[in-house]
This record gives structure tokens, C-alpha cells and sequence, in this order.
């Protein structure tokens, strides 16, 4: 199979070809050494520009922003100059992109909000936003530490434990199951070939026909009987079958995985960052700071947001040629070094890209905030004298092109030899 070109490195004026890559071509943001420590890359696409070609996966190619500034111009400008339907990845449209690509489970077209423009867009946006408004915040946050005393109970009386394993991953994901009024064998479908579909290394074919087929199923479940739930809400606003299948793997989606690294990360920093460590338990500096370090410098979803030029597009000396997506690294963006502001200040400090801006926006950022904040004081609360148990150094990162997080956080702490029971302090 021929591969699509790479995208010319070249700051080109508008109406000429663009130059050819470099003799490396463009950096790979896929692999091992990415992987170990993605902002050397970063650094070195902010030497190239604002927003530089890249190898999304072995044989795709596209643009990433690496500064907060371009970034914001790229959300900030779609739909006016960027669109975000993949029908225009040109690649895509000559059948170029390998059908096991990783590149292609994440940025292929779906009938769902994220991958549309116009007033299909609002339409189903609107459908997710009234939905998830109808959440009650204080029932979700009781969900959530039902869920997280359920399974902390699991292991408190060992003594040690997996968080990413035994907490941070299946929490987020029971809570989905909850909301959307799923049987939790179906949901857990659901949520684990959502994760696969995050993981670069996975098969993601299989996790996506899987995934699809799982969320039909639920849909028609819920036709048949309605309820309370999210699910239910969707369907009441008249979405088809289709647009179900495809809505409820994208609220889904960026419920679980995204909410699971927000979680980890925010642990992993409590229990080694020497700012936070211990006082956590004191209140000396409050969970939602760490939550916002968090966002800062680790975001959930490091690199995504697929957009493409509407013509022919110059930024700041760079130029964009049609067809190539142009992805926006958030974790890039967010760790840019000309921010005016220094790295350590940003406790209370929202203006993070972590949930994205401009019309494409994460739709309930306050929901992700409730999910890992709960998570988080609960695991505080009831995990006394909570320590790593391995060196930092042997903490393994998850694939890291679309996301942010670990493979395993193993710890220990005081085992609480006195529990029975979910729930009990």
C-alpha cells in the first residue's frame, strides 16, 4: 500500500508546493523513546515552529501544534478556517491509511458531534450538553464514592495495591456504567475496547467493531426500556440509531479513559511530589490544586482534536496544506514556555487546554472535575501512609500519541485490617 506523503516541513508562501521534509522526515509522536518522554519531542517540533509535520503512526503523517498560542488559534478558528470532518483527510480519501492503523481508530469519521461542523454539529452537541445537564451532581458524586469505597474495600486490608488496575481505571468506568443506566456486563464492554481504542499498541479493528456493537446494543436496550439515565436522554432527543451508537462512544470515550489518567496522575503526584505529599491529609494544600497541576502538565488527553485546513492556510510563516490533519498537543500547548507565567504558579488557574476550547470543547468539564476530585478524596481518606512501591523511574508510561497515562501505580500503605464493609471509616 502507498502511504500519503508527509506534509512539507517548509514555512511555504500560499500557492507553491510545499518543500520536502527533512532528510529524518517528520518526528514520529508514536513508539518507545516518544513514549518515555514526549516532551522531548515537543521540544524539538517547537524548534521547527508553532505548528510542526509530524508521523502520527507508522505511515500517517499530519501537523501538531506544540504552542499554546497556535493551539488556541486552531480551536478558536473552527469552524471559520479549520473543519474537523475527516472526509477532507485526503490520505483517508485515496484509501491510503492502513486499515490497522491506530491513527485511523481515533481520527476516522463517525456520526457524532466531534467530527462534524455547522449546525450538524450543534445539533449534536446540544444532544450531549441537555443530557449531561440532567446529571444531579450530588447523586453522581454519591456514586462515585460508593463506587470508589466498594473497591478500595477490595484490597485495603493487604496492604498494597495496583491504582491504575484495582482504582483509577475501573472507577471512572463504573461511574459511565451508572449514568448511562447500563448493565454492567455490557458496559464493561463498552469501556474496555474504549480503552483499547486509546492504546496505540492495541488492536483497534477488533475494539471498534466491538465497541460499536456493544453500544447498539445498549441503545436498543433502552428504546425497549427507557429510564433515568443518559442514555435514555439521548434517545428522547431523536437521535437515530447511528448517532446513538456513535454518541455513547464518545461521551463514553472521554468519560473513562481521559477521567482514569486524570486520576492516576493526580495520585502518582500526591504520593511523590514533595509539594503535595502529606499535605493532602492536612488540608495544608487542597486536592482540586493537585487536580490542577495535573491538568497543567500531565493532560489526560495529550495529543488529539483532529482539524483541517479550509484552504490555503499560512500561520505564523507556517504553512498548512490541505489534507493533512492538524492535531493540537495539549500537553504540548500547556507546557509552552513562553506562557507568562512561571510552572509552579498555576494552582487555581483554569486556563489549561485540558478540556479543549472553542466550540468543540469538552461539554461537561465540571462532571470530569466531580468523577476525579471524589476519586481522589476517597483514596486519601481511607489509604493512611500511602507510599510508592517502586522507584518513579520504574513507572511505565501507557502510549502516550493520544494520551497521558500509566501502565501501573503499584503502592503501599497502613492496611486497615478493621474493615467489613463498603463504606465504613
Amino acid at each position: 500500500m502507498t502511504t500519503h506523503p508527509a506534509p512539507g516541513a517548509a514555512q511555504c508562501p500560499a500557492h507553491t508546493p510545499a518543500l520536502p521534509p527533512p532528510p529524518a522526515g517528520p518526528l514520529p509522536i508514536y513508539g518507545p523513546e516518544f513514549n518515555a518522554d514526549p516532551h522531548a519531542t515537543y521540544h524539538q517540533l517547537r524548534a521547527q515552529g508553532p505548528i510542526a509535520p509530524v508521523e502520527i503512526s507508522p505511515g500517517v503523517y499530519g501537523y501538531l501544534a506544540v504552542t499554546y498560542r497556535a493551539a488556541l488559534y486552531l480551536l478558536q478558528n473552527t469552524p471559520a478556517r479549520f473543519a474537523k470532518d475527516p472526509r477532507r483527510w485526503e490520505a483517508l480519501r485515496r484509501g491510503q491509511v492502513p486499515a490497522d492503523s491506530p491513527a485511523l481508530m481515533m481520527m476516522q469519521p463517525r456520526d457524532n458531534a466531534l467530527w462534524k461542523d455547522g449546525p450538524e454539529h450543534a445539533r449534536l452537541r446540544h444532544a450531549i450538553t441537555s443530557s449531561l445537564a440532567r446529571v444531579d451532581t450530588h447523586a453522581l458524586a454519591a456514586t462515585v464514592r460508593r463506587i470508589a469505597d466498594q473497591l478500595i474495600s477490595a484490597f485495603a486490608a493487604e496492604g498494597q495495591a495496583d491504582l491504575v488496575a484495582q482504582y483509577a481505571d475501573p472507577l471512572p468506568m463504573l461511574t459511565m456504567i451508572d449514568m448511562f443506566g447500563c448493565p454492567p456486563d455490557l458496559g464493561r464492554r463498552i469501556v474496555v475496547a474504549v480503552t483499547r481504542l486509546f492504546d496505540a499498541d492495541a488492536d483497534g479493528v477488533q475494539a471498534n467493531a466491538e465497541l460499536e456493537a456493544a453500544c447498539l446494543q445498549l441503545t436498543r436496550l433502552k428504546r425497549a426500556q427507557p429510564g433515568r439515565d443518559v442514555t435514555s436522554h439521548l434517545i428522547a432527543v431523536g437521535l437515530s440509531d447511528a448517532e446513538m451508537v456513535q454518541t455513547i462512544l464518545l461521551v463514553i470515550g472521554a468519560g473513562s479513559t481521559p477521567s482514569s489518567n486524570l486520576i492516576m496522575n493526580a495520585l502518582r503526584l500526591i504520593i511523590t511530589d514533595h509539594r503535595f505529599a502529606g499535605t493532602v491529609h492536612t488540608g495544608v494544600k487542597p486536592l482540586a490544586d493537585a487536580l490542577d497541576e495535573v491538568l497543567w502538565h500531565i493532560p489526560p488527553v495529550s495529543n488529539y482534536s483532529p482539524l483541517y485546513a479550509i484552504g490555503e492556510q499560512i500561520y505564523e510563516g507556517v504553512y498548512l496544506q490541505q489534507g493533512f490533519p492538524i492535531l493540537v498537543s495539549f500537553a504540548a500547548a500547556n507546557a509552552d514556555p513562553a506562557l507568562p507565567f512561571a510552572a509552579g504558579a498555576r494552582a487555581g488557574n483554569r486556563g489549561h487546554l485540558a478540556f479543549s476550547a472553542g466550540v468543540h470543547m469538552c461539554p461537561a468539564p465540571g462532571l470530569a472535575r466531580i468523577i476525579a476530585e471524589t476519586a481522589l478524596e476517597c483514596a486519601v481518606d481511607r489509604l493512611a501512609h500511602l507510599t510508592l512501591a517502586v522507584d518513579p523511574g520504574q513507572l511505565t508510561a501507557r502510549p502516550a500519541t493520544f494520551h497521558a497515562g500509566l501502565t501501573a501505580l503499584p503502592v503501599r500503605f497502613q492496611p486497615d485490617t478493621h474493615l467489613t464493609a463498603p463504606g465504613r471509616r
